[in-house]
């Protein structure tokens, strides 16, 4: 997570210096962008688990990122991100004490609408609504001695974000964005012998570097 900070910060103050002696250009309808960068997820936790009690609890997380930006009009614009994660999962103070689940895989990717009321500034903050699917895989890693099956069922959720777009030039971008995703997953441990309801709730950071066609 240090590293995504880092990244965000060497890119703006690298990008402030490069774009002092260009026109800026602003956002407009037709207007297509391609990003690459990191993006950090740190989930908040809470939600409860059946038979032994305890709460659930995933660990924080980074990966690239990618995601694609249409511009329908100057203020309005569609916004998707694909990023995948991986995440420890263990249930804290049960019954049984803290109890490993092993790890799993989250493919969340989410289309967000975003209002952007300075499209005419080289800094372009914006605000967004979004809705998010996610999907759990490749289940594995070290478990608790009793655990020998462990699902993750997918979770759909709104994603209020905000952000800003910083123009370098009339076709690079910087941006920054930061997401509250609701990824709340049934999980079910020994084939259905325990449930749960895990509130993963993140917290998003990404950092892109945008390219405009």
């Amino acid at each position: 997570m240090r590293g995504l900070g880092w990244l965000a910060g060497a890119a703006l103050l690298a990008t402030t210096g490069l774009a002092g002696a260009q026109e800026v250009r602003g956002l407009r309808a037709g207007d297509f962008m391609v990003g690459f960068g990191a993006v950090g997820v740190l989930p908040t936790n809470g939600g409860s688990v059946g038979v032994i009690g305890g709460r659930p609890e995933a660990t924080n997380s980074a990966s690239p990122l990618l995601d694609f930006t249409y511009f329908v009009t100057p203020n309005f614009s569609a916004n998707l991100i694909a990023a995948t994660t991986r995440h420890d999962i263990r249930v804290r103070n049960s019954a049984l004490g803290d109890v490993s689940l092993g790890h799993v895989w989250a493919l969340p990717p989410t289309l967000t609408v975003q209002y952007h009321p300075m499209p005419t500034s080289r800094f372009s903050p914006y605000v967004g609504l979004g809705l998010n699917a996610t999907w759990f895989y490749g289940h594995g890693g070290s478990r608790a001695g009793a655990v020998n099956r462990v699902r993750v069922q997918p979770s759909v959720g709104v994603a209020p974000s905000i952000g800003f777009n910083y123009e370098i030039s009339p076709n690079w971008v910087a941006n920054l964005d930061l997401k509250w995703i609701m990824i709340q997953p049934d999980v079910s441990v020994n084939s259905g012998t325990i449930r749960a309801r895990a509130d993963i709730n993140p917290f998003v950071l990404g950092a892109t570097l945008r390219y405009r066609f």
